[in-house]
């Protein structure tokens, strides 16, 4: 069973203030994670349930975030960025 995606507002917002070149790499990675839905490293704590995928983009390292309810069928996309404030927002995010 193939996964759906589920953007999150914040996803949306973000990605739209971005270059082209990086928005293009950013629909590249959802695929990956769409083929392979559990290759993200599984959080711990407050942020269990939720994998994040890192890639890089012009040696720069970037986390996304997700997370798979395959009884649905949805990938939930939560968040992107670079690593620093990654989590503190992402935390703020899914409470």
């Amino acid at each position: 069973m193939s996964l759906g995606p589920v953007v999150s507002p914040i996803f949306i917002r973000k990605k739209k203030k971005q270059y082209p070149d990086f928005q293009e790499e950013l629909d590249r990675q959802v695929e990956k994670i769409l083929k392979n839905p559990l290759s993200g490293e599984p959080k711990k704590g407050a942020l269990k349930g939720i994998r994040v995928h890192k890639f890089k983009f012009k040696n720069q390292l970037y986390l996304l975030s997700y997370q798979t309810d395959f009884k649905a069928g949805i990938l939930r996309l939560y968040t992107f960025g670079a690593h620093e404030g990654f989590y503190e927002e992402l935390e703020r995010y899914v409470k």
